[in-house]
């Protein structure tokens, strides 16, 4: 017994089957009908018959001038590919608040408790320069973007110095001396927080609260034993 002419036939009988419900009902049978005559015994000439043409659709073709048309520039998958995933990207809004939602209570007056804990996970740690809000000393309700170093917290606060990259006070790294004005700053040399490499100083007679929400970005890490001397320079302040 040919088993594989008769899994044919079956096979053409349904089809044929479902080519005349849908004939009934309506509907159309072209792909029904394809699949029949590519299931006949014996094509006429031994060759298969070509599937029909879909139609052309009309958006493909352009036409130039004169009557003739030309395809358009076909493009490469990588292209294609490219220009998908831009036009899945959408480019995040970042909303940075120029001062805390509640107010800013002041500059914090009490003992500090410096802790060093930097871990550069997106939230602001003390022991890290980051860009935050800063209020202005003589005007809370204005201020400025700047980096600050984050050495405590105060409840809900982080606590943290100002950094500056003007010469105010000559000196090594570490050494502590009075600007003109006598506001004592502290040289803490050069690190990852400045682009462009200058050195440094802090601030430290004025600790300024912080609002985690109000942190732009992380800027780098103070190194340990130079952020040691900088709390070290408050306590004897």
């Amino acid at each position: 017994m040919d088993w594989k002419r008769l899994a044919q036939k079956a096979v053409r009988s349904g089809v044929r089957q479902g080519i005349n419900q849908l004939r009934r009902s309506g509907r159309d049978t072209t792909a029904l009908t394809v699949v029949d005559s590519l299931l006949r015994d014996g094509p006429r000439d031994g060759r298969s018959e070509p599937a029909p043409r879909p139609p052309r659709d009309r958006r493909q073709t352009q036409r130039k001038p004169g009557g003739t048309t030309s395809r358009p520039a076909e493009t490469s998958p990588r292209e294609d590919f490219g220009k998908a995933r831009s036009a899945s990207r959408h480019k995040p809004s970042q909303r940075f608040p120029k001062r805390p939602d509640g107010g800013y209570p002041g500059d914090y007056r009490g003992p500090v408790r410096p802790v060093y804990t930097p871990d550069l996970d997106g939230d602001a740690d003390p022991g890290e320069i980051v860009w935050a809000w800063v209020p202005y000393e003589e005007d809370h309700s204005q201020g400025k973007d700047r980096p600050v170093l984050v050495i405590g917290r105060d409840g809900a606060w982080l606590l943290a110095l100002m950094l500056t990259s003007k010469d105010n006070v000559p000196g090594g790294v570490g050494d502590v001396r009075d600007d003109e004005h006598g506001t004592p700053y502290i040289n803490v040399g050069t690190g990852d927080w400045d682009a462009q490499g200058r050195p440094s100083e802090i601030r430290l007679d004025r600790i300024i609260r912080i609002e985690p929400t109000a942190v732009r970005r992380e800027g780098a890490i103070m190194p340990m034993d130079r952020f040691s001397r900088i709390v070290a320079a408050i306590d004897a302040g």
